[in-house]
């Protein structure tokens, strides 16, 4: 049996592409849209009402597209809606935290795992109490970073601005002092973080300036690799894979739908994706979903 619908995507903006690109790799033959809000970006500012309303509003877009799953890849969504989204569906909702949280569980050798995200993921203490759920032992310093989910959205991933942005944010997880000549998280050198989870799916894209800034003794997880396993496990417990590639399966279509600049948002999905990767719409969130003209 197999189920040719595909997978709807949701995100604040661009980050889930993070997440859509492993599952393209992951799951070849699946179909997917992904709708990303960027019109009404970042989320992480936002209250828990907003949060909740917004996703609730780009979820029907997608089930009325007659998607046969969602991956939630906003943490910010996922941290402060996903159980009120899951009861408001009869389909199957995967958030991006829970994955997230166990392979940074996993990554960890001394047991301390720095968390960055949104203030309203950080607010939420999601993080927090899905890595104790994976392991009580292990010390969660969470820290919220809302300089770099606008300077994604901007297209700006890299250069000295970047750098020094990304070296602000950082500072406190890795011993430096605030402003007012404090250390946030007041650890000894040799019990400082080893594992920096990036706990937003914005983050992934600027990655290699945050590998630069964390140094060599802190391993880098996000959670697109682990939620594209997720999702793969969850679509064969529920029997509703596509065809697999061995069976003569034609790869999967796509489609991706934004609320806001639609060039803007192209020109990031072509620099992760190619030419080859169908172009962007804009859409409209109303009731019902609409595309716009």
């Amino acid at each position: 049996m197999t189920d040719r619908r595909p997978i709807g995507v949701f995100d604040s903006g661009v980050g889930g592409l993070t997440v859509l690109r492993e599952i393209l790799r992951r799951s070849p033959t699946e179909s997917t849209i992904y709708l990303g809000d960027n019109a009404r970006a970042p989320y992480g500012t936002r209250s828990d009402d907003e949060v909740r309303a917004f996703s609730t509003e780009s979820i029907d877009a997608l089930v009325d597209r007659d998607v046969k799953a969602v991956v939630v890849a906003c943490n910010t969504s996922t941290a402060v809606a996903i159980a009120e989204l899951r009861r408001r569906y009869d389909l199957p909702i995967l958030g991006v935290i829970r994955p997230g949280a166990v392979a940074a569980s996993l990554t960890t050798r001394n047991r301390r795992v720095g968390v960055i995200a949104t203030p309203a993921t950080i607010r939420s203490r999601a993080y927090f109490a899905a890595i104790k759920d994976e392991n009580p032992a292990i010390e969660v310093y969470e820290h919220a970073t809302p300089a770099l989910v606008p300077m994604v959205e901007a297209g700006e991933v890299s250069g000295p601005e970047v750098e020094a942005t990304v070296r602000r944010s950082l500072s406190p997880l890795l011993g430096d002092r605030d402003g007012a000549g404090d250390f946030v998280f007041p650890l000894p050198a040799s019990a400082r973080i080893d594992t920096l989870l990036l706990g937003c799916t914005h983050y992934p894209l600027l990655r290699p300036v945050i590998e630069a800034v964390a140094g060599e003794g802190i391993a880098i997880v996000d959670s697109a690799q682990a939620t594209a396993s997720a999702l793969s496990e969850l679509l064969s417990i529920n029997g509703l894979e596509a065809a697999g590639a061995e069976d003569g399966a034609p790869i999967g279509t796509h489609q991706q739908l934004t609320t806001g600049d639609v060039d803007a948002f192209r020109t990031i999905a072509r620099r992760m994706f190619g030419d080859g990767f169908p172009d962007v719409s804009g859409i409209e969130l109303a009731s019902p979903a609409r595309i716009a003209s």
